[in-house]
């Protein structure tokens, strides 16, 4: 089953799998989502702009690519270009504004309100550099959507040559900003692309509802499909195979990632710096303060962390586990403790934590012994978890080979059926919490040209007492 699962999901990132719309369908889809589902415009036009900021958030990042201008035109396309505008601001980035064509209608009024709001630069066309190529990181292109016809009329025939000129450039300079469609490329025919082939040349394209036929020939690295509102009525009729929305991310890939050069793949953390007299005496007290801030900043999962361990001939091994407490006893967890882990624990019960908090440029590493928890310790944190859960963790002989995944569904359903009279689930012997008491730990935090900030904890022993000694390590 889950393979083909997997070959489903990797036919419909392969381009030629997905489906595409010509204008009349494009057409047919606004109007059904718009009259007997119930959807209003601003409600697409929300969804479709929050769509272009997560698709642009998950390539170019605000760090590198922080001046972004958008360049609004006068129908909807130009509304989902207000709201893109709108979210970038929150997410980080630096947007200005060109709306040449305004509307006075409330919708679009309410947009120019709420970007003037934020002190979002708005510009005029003459006030433009003819090369937008230094101002600019990344220039998105909501000018025309699919229901625009003809050939494009003044200012919008200028601003986009602008865009058709940015790659046309010798290639001295060091990077020229990137441009990104919304929907339809202005310029081009709705279903046969770019005809004329002097056109604007996309480096992303976010495709909105479903790519529409003139998406065949894009060429550009990155294309993204947005919306997330197309309701199963709407793929029945029309037949639309789309690619799966991952999580609860606005925005999917079409097509493989482009090729990069991993030796090439670096980020210059940009961080406020991290100075000795910040620092908390204790290091359990200083987790606690970085940890409230991972939790405060929405971070996925801030409590997971890297637990590595090694046998007695001190072979390593690491996996992704789940922190469920700390105090001034050390860090605690919750496993089997006939896996793997378990096993390499109780042959050699030294072990290290690493933390990372990728939104915060942050990780912790703690290093010490472990032991584990008392039974009664852990016989309460098994009560406190979902029932399926508890049942998970007797069905699962944690790293034992098994014939299948149907064997842990039959044995799971025999015990729910077990225990559905709702009395306790007994905690299985093998089941329990180890703790980790520290000895190191070392708080990293990154910083500009790899000059990152580590402040580290030891504990030694002075005139017979132990105490923390804290050093500044060199990057």
């Amino acid at each position: 089953m889950g393979d083909k699962v997997a070959s489903t999901i990797e036919n419909l990132q392969n381009p030629d799998q997905v489906s595409y719309l010509s204008q009349r369908e494009a057409a047919e889809i606004d109007e059904i989502l718009m009259g007997p589902l119930g959807f209003s415009v601003d409600q697409l036009m929300e969804l479709a702009g929050l769509s272009v900021a997560t698709s642009i958030a998950e390539v170019y990042k605000s760090s590198e690519y922080s001046r972004v201008l958008a360049i609004c035109g006068p129908g909807n396309n130009g509304g989902d270009g207000l709201v893109a505008a709108r979210h970038l601001h929150h997410f980080g980035y630096k947007p200005f504004v060109c709306y040449p064509k305004r509307t006075p209608k409330a919708l679009y009024s309410g947009l120019v309100t709420q970007l003037e709001s934020l002190s979002i630069p708005f510009l005029a066309v003459e006030d433009l550099p003819v090369d937008l190529s230094n101002d600019f990181d990344i220039l998105v292109d909501a000018m025309f959507g699919f229901s625009f016809h003809g050939a494009p009329r003044p200012p919008f025939d200028d601003l986009i040559r602008r865009l058709v000129c940015l790659h046309s450039h010798d290639q001295t300079r060091q990077r020229a900003p990137v441009i990104v469609s919304v929907d339809i490329p202005s310029g081009w025919h709705v279903e046969d692309g770019d005809v004329g082939g002097e056109g604007i040349k996309p480096d992303m394209l976010v495709s909105l509802t479903a790519p529409k036929l003139c998406a065949k020939k894009f060429s550009g690295p990155h294309h993204f499909l947005g919306g997330r509102f197309v309701p199963p009525s709407i793929a029945e009729k029309y037949k639309l195979r789309l690619p799966p929305y991952p999580g609860i991310s606005m925005c999917v890939r079409i097509g493989k990632p482009p090729q990069v050069d991993i030796s090439a793949l670096r980020e210059n953390y940009i961080s406020p710096v991290f100075l000795e007299d910040q620092l908390e005496a204790d290091p359990i007290d200083q987790f606690r303060k970085w940890f409230d801030d991972a939790v405060a900043a929405g971070l996925h999962e801030p409590n997971a962390m890297a637990l590595s361990t090694s046998d007695k001939d001190g072979k390593p091994s690491s996996r992704m586990v789940l922190l469920k407490g700390v105090d001034k006893e050390g860090f605690v967890w919750y496993t089997n403790y006939e896996s793997r882990k378990g096993r390499e624990i109780s042959e050699n019960p030294r072990a290290s934590l690493l933390f990372y908090w990728d939104g915060l440029n942050r990780q912790v590493r703690v290093e010490g012994t472990v032991q584990k928890v008392p039974e009664e310790e852990s016989e309460k944190y098994f009560h406190s978890r979902p029932r399926g859960s508890q049942i998970g963790a007797i069905v699962s002989k944690q790293s034992s080979i098994i014939p299948g995944r149907e064997v842990l569904y039959q044995e799971y359903e025999d015990l729910e059926a077990k225990f559905s009279d709702g009395n306790l689930i007994p905690k299985p012997k093998h089941w329990g919490g180890y703790r980790l008491k520290p000895e190191v730990v070392e708080f990293w935090q990154g910083q500009k040209s790899r000059l990152h900030d580590r402040l580290q904890y030891s504990l030694k022993e002075i005139n017979g007492r132990q105490v923390w000694k804290i050093d500044r390590l060199a990057p």
